[in-house]
């Protein structure tokens, strides 16, 4: 079952008038916002400040335009004409090297870059095991999967196994030189599913920002990029709320009665962990209720720890907050994957990266640097 965070933008003032001779940096501006589907298997909301709905279109046409040109780019499942993709480099594993753009390149480079600087835990060359994870959960998206044995609804010891000996980062080859990729394992697949929607809502952002946006929030599923200030007049900062996930017990027995295939809201929509008060700057959300399925009365969902091979069980949720919204995405798999002092450790080492845990008891744990942003503790985004 394909579940998605939905994030709560707390951006409530839609602003009609302008102020007539002051700078535009100085003047309220009007709120323009736009949703798009089906790119990287989310909704993406956009909330931009301009002076005129034209303006705001550029870059609402824009961003959907590039999130679709990158969702093709980091597509594992799908080919597309005239596109070397995810896809292209996994069908010629262990056959031949695949010329690449520079986007794509990168994304890679910059996944083992990170993999090498900061944790294995988020490893882009174990996509055979989450393919056998996949497989299994779109099995119980199927009507009636529910009568099957719990032996054709989840997979063998064998089956993982086998699938986890084919991860190793080493064997992503790259040439920077030819701007190639070369999987020198036939079985070894790439997924970059873990970076993917950060990586390109930061690309996107920098672009947009470079254009002249000085004043939005891109949000693709949960993976939200702030750009400059809020511009309505009335707050300083954007206001970003994190999920509070229903209990497991409550999700688990909503899904025994209805179905996998059924769908639930799976956050409190009156409720959430925590607000943080930022700009330009990137939160990203990894959580247990967001895309799973449940067998037995056991939730499984899509964060694969390769070392057991299961979905990882130490959190509720963990939102990494920092600049560049690519490695917040990175991290925040990471860190949900570790034992709390390990990934407390690792984000304390690295400047201007912050971070909040939701334990499975619904205890709240934050790093220090999370204290002055946060609404229980104070903070608010008034001027």
């Amino acid at each position: 079952m394909r579940k998605r965070l939905s994030i709560i933008l707390l951006i409530s003032i839609f602003m009609t008038s302008l102020v007539g001779c002051q700078g535009k940096d100085e003047v309220e501006l009007n709120k323009y916002k736009h949703t798009f589907l089906n790119v990287f298997d989310t909704v993406v909301d956009i909330t931009i400040y301009e002076e005129t709905k034209e303006e705001a279109d550029v870059y609402n046409e824009y961003i959907e335009n590039r999130f679709k040109e990158l969702h093709k780019l980091y597509d594992k499942y799908h080919t597309y004409e005239g596109v070397n993709n995810i896809k292209t480099i996994n069908d010629n594993a262990g056959i031949e090297p695949v010329k690449v753009n520079e986007e794509l390149f990168n994304i890679i480079s910059d996944s083992i870059n990170w993999y090498h600087m900061y944790s294995d835990k988020t490893d882009i060359s174990m996509g055979a095991l989450i393919n056998v994870w996949s497989k299994y959960r779109d099995i119980h998206e199927v009507e009636g999967a529910d009568e099957l044995s719990i032996e054709k609804r989840l997979p063998t010891q064998e089956e993982l196994e086998i699938a986890a000996s084919y991860t190793g980062i080493d064997k992503i080859v790259l040439d920077s030189e030819n701007m190639t990729v070369f999987i020198d394992n036939e079985n070894t697949q790439i997924d970059v599913g873990a970076v993917a929607k950060g990586y390109a809502t930061e690309l996107i952002a920098q672009e947009v920002m470079e254009m002249g946006l000085d004043s939005g929030i891109i949000n693709a599923g949960g993976n939200v990029r702030t750009i400059g200030v809020p511009k309505d007049g009335v707050r300083s900062k954007w206001g970003i709320a994190i999920d509070n996930p229903i209990d497991s017990e409550t999700l688990i027995e909503w899904v025994e009665t209805n179905g996998n295939d059924s769908t639930i809201n799976t956050a409190n929509e009156e409720d959430y962990t925590e607000v943080v008060y930022v700009n330009d700057m990137s939160i990203v959300t990894s959580g247990d209720y967001q895309r799973f399925f449940v067998v037995d009365g056991k939730l499984y969902h899509h964060l694969i720890d390769k070392e057991t091979m299961y979905p990882g069980d130490n959190y509720r949720l963990v939102s990494i907050l920092t600049e560049d919204s690519g490695l917040a995405d990175f991290l925040s798999t990471a860190v949900f994957l570790m034992a709390y002092d390990e990934g407390r450790e690792l984000v304390d080492s690295i400047d201007g990266v912050e971070a909040i845990w939701l334990m499975k008891d619904k205890e709240k744990i934050y790093t220090d640097g999370m204290k002055d942003i946060m609404l229980s503790t104070g903070a608010t985004g008034g001027k």
